[in-house]
Formats: structure tokens, C-alpha cells, sequence
């Protein structure tokens, strides 16, 4: 479904994606796991269209995005959520789900707002309050809902766990599994290695701007090496 071929990405001098290749099948959870600054991040605006690198190729669903619009690339079915969930805050839940599906035809959002709100029931509680006023817990299955709204055959999310209580990010990761069993396949990018690897059918690890490491989920939560590195032992 995705296939990266060899990118490099600079932010100015600095060489901040080297040569990186990487590829998510359709139905899959492919999670990129690494140390804070390791380029994790880059790589998922890179692929959305919010940078462009220097050089190597970027293939979605058969096609050529490199030079595709970000909203193009939304518009064939790749969904990004963000770092830091970047919600209006001055809308509410129900404004921000509709601007997510600013790409689909208005008489289809009906029916996916009402999937948006059976997978987040708590989302229907708040759906008339700001979502500035939400908790963060809340914020993230916005950011979450706001990007399914688009109707994605793949979701990439950021951090989705970044500042959450474990309960939460129990529920989130849960969530994550739920969706891709109807459907949406999901690049992760996670600093919780150990959650992010328990639900990942295939992982590659990022060090300074390069994959060092990939296999399946199973294989890398399993390698004395990354336990070491990332797994706390």
C-alpha cells in the first residue's frame, strides 16, 4: 500500500532522513519506534506532503506522491494525525470531526460521524463543547476521529500516546486495534516501543536519521537489543 524508496530529508544543513526505506502492506500495523530526535516525526510529514526530500521516491497505493498536495494525498485515502494532536480548540468536537472530512462528499459525513461516535462514545457526550476545554485523553481521540472522518485506508498517528495516563493509553491503543480490524491500515509512530511493538505485525527502528533494525513485532520485542535499548531491560 505505502512504499518509501530510499528518501533523504534535510531541515537546511542538516541531513536529517538518510536513505530510509520502508513499506506497510494493506490490512497491516507497521510501527517506527526510536529515541526522542531520531527523525520519527519527519518521516510521517514527509510522506503526508508537509516536506519534501531532497531525493528518493514515495508510492501510495501504486502511485507516485512525491510532488502530490497534501490534501491530494488526504484526498486518495492517507491520513496524518499529527504530534500534538493539533485540534481547533476554539471549535467543538462536532466543527473539528466536520473539518475532517472537508475532502468527502456532504452526504456521506452523516454516516461517518456516526462511526466516529461508536468508536468514541465519549466524543458524542461532548460532541456541542469545545475542544479546547476537552482532557487530553479526549483531545487524542478527537485528533483520532478527526482524521477517520476522511474516510483513510491508512492512518498514521504520531505520538498518539505522548502525555497520557496508562488507562488511556490502554483505551487508545485498543482503539488502534479496533480500527484496523475494520479496515484502516496504520503506520504508528510511538516512544512506547513496548506497547506500540505488542500490537505491530512488523516494526522498524530509527536511529539518527536511519533504519538499524526491522522484523515483525513479536521479533523485536523479543531482541535483546532493543529490550536493552527501548524495553527498560
Amino acid at each position: 500500500m505505502l512504499k518509501v524508496d530510499d528518501i533523504n530529508v534535510f531541515y537546511g544543513a542538516i541531513h536529517a532522513i538518510k536513505g530510509i526505506s520502508l513499506e506497510v502492506n494493506e490490512g497491516e500495523i507497521v510501527t517506527l519506534i526510536g529515541a526522542n530526535g531520531a527523525g520519527k516525526s519527519t518521516v510521517l510529514k514527509t510522506i503526508s506532503g508537509l516536506l519534501r526530500p531532497k531525493t528518493g521516491e514515495i508510492y501510495f497505493l501504486g502511485e507516485n506522491i512525491i510532488s502530490t498536495a497534501p490534501h491530494k494525498i488526504v484526498e486518495r485515502g492517507l491520513a496524518h494525525v499529527p504530534e500534538g494532536r493539533r485540534i481547533f480548540l476554539q471549535m467543538t468536537v462536532q466543527e473539528n470531526l466536520e473539518m475532517g472530512a472537508y475532502t468527502r462528499p456532504s452526504d456521506e459525513i452523516g454516516a461517518e460521524l456516526e462511526k466516529v461516535y461508536v468508536l468514541f462514545p465519549r466524543l458524542l457526550e461532548r460532541r456541542w463543547q469545545v475542544a479546547g476545554t476537552l482532557s487530553g485523553g479526549e483531545q487524542q481521540m478527537l485528533a483520532i476521529g478527526r482524521a477517520l472522518m476522511s474516510k483513510p485506508k491508512l492512518l498514521m498517528l504520531d505520538e498518539p500516546s505522548m502525555g497520557l495516563a496508562p488507562l488511556l493509553v490502554e483505551q487508545i491503543f485498543s482503539t488502534i486495534l479496533e480500527m484496523n480490524k475494520a479496515g484502516t491500515t496504520v503506520l504508528l509512530v510511538e516512544q512506547n516501543a513496548q506497547m506500540a511493538l505488542s500490537i505491530a505485525d512488523r516494526a522498524y527502528v530509527l536511529e539518527t536519521g536511519s533504519i538499524s533494525i526491522s522484523g515483525t513485532g513479536q521479533e523485536l520485542s523479543e531482541s535483546d537489543e532493543i529490550r536493552k535499548a527501548y524495553l527498560g531491560g
